[in-house]
């Protein structure tokens, strides 16, 4: 599987080309409408993105490639520029399950399985932190401190709580009584290599690190847990120290 970087491309207003007779096709041109986008056909030279859904795609595709357009070939990933994931939808929360073209079935299986974790109310909550800017800004004036009384809100037993039904009627009282959280640091000791062998307390702490100390030889699929502008030190042990003992320092 090639690497792909994922993207949300809005398509409002916009021409996007969607070619193909049956059911592939009309699903392609039910989430180009979905996302407010206009089907069109082949000749319109201004869209930049086309779906394909056909038994001989392999000439259109590269004709369209060739204007420059972007192209998705209905069970054809080698011929795609990009794929489609399954998407949950709690608006304006969009949470998109993609496999690389490897299984459309694998990533539709996962989203209803999280469907069922997921609150509807979901999106409620993100509107209600949106219309909340202005007031966490003010009570929190440092970006790192905003950063963590979020995360401490958020997480499970949280003055908000994530997946709580009645997260986002939390917000208000939250902002008005919260205390910034003043930080800290928290030595993690590894297990093995598998971040999958992180408790959800330490899966949480490395999600939410400012900072991460750690010794050379981590794992990088652990460390990846972290957030990507999330400061990173390297824990210079000297020769005569032992063997990495898996130690992450997370500061908060």
């Amino acid at each position: 599987m090639i690497p792909s970087l994922p993207l949300f491309h809005r398509v409002a207003g916009q021409p996007v080309i969607v070619l193909g007779e049956g059911e592939a096709a009309e699903a392609k041109r039910r989430l180009v409408e979905r996302a407010g986008g206009v089907v069109v056909g082949a000749d319109d030279r201004a869209a930049r993105l086309a779906f394909v859904a056909s038994e001989e795609p392999d000439a259109v595709a590269a004709e369209l490639r060739a204007r420059g357009v972007l192209v998705n070939v209905v069970d054809r990933p080698e011929l795609c520029d990009f794929t489609t994931p399954s998407v949950l939808d709690r608006s304006p929360v969009l949470i998109a399950i993609g496999t690389g073209g490897v299984s459309a079935g694998f990533a539709k299986a996962l989203r209803l399985r999280l469907e069922a974790v997921l609150p509807q109310g979901l999106g409620r909550l993100a509107e209600k932190l949106g219309a909340a800017r202005g007031a966490m800004r003010k009570r929190w004036p440092d970006a790192g401190d905003r950063r963590r009384a979020l995360d401490d809100a958020l997480a499970e037993g949280g003055a908000v709580g994530l997946l709580a039904e009645d997260a986002a009627d939390r917000v208000t009282p939250w902002l008005e009584g919260a205390v910034t959280n003043s930080g800290g640091v928290v030595e993690i000791r590894l297990r093995s290599d598998d971040p999958e062998d992180l408790t959800l307390r330490e899966a949480r702490l490395l999600g939410s690190a400012d900072v991460l100390a750690y010794e050379r030889g981590i794992a990088a699929v652990v460390l990846d847990r972290a957030r990507a502008d999330a400061v990173r030190v390297v824990l210079e042990l000297g020769e005569e120290a032992p063997e990495a003992t898996g130690l992450v320092v997370v500061l908060r």
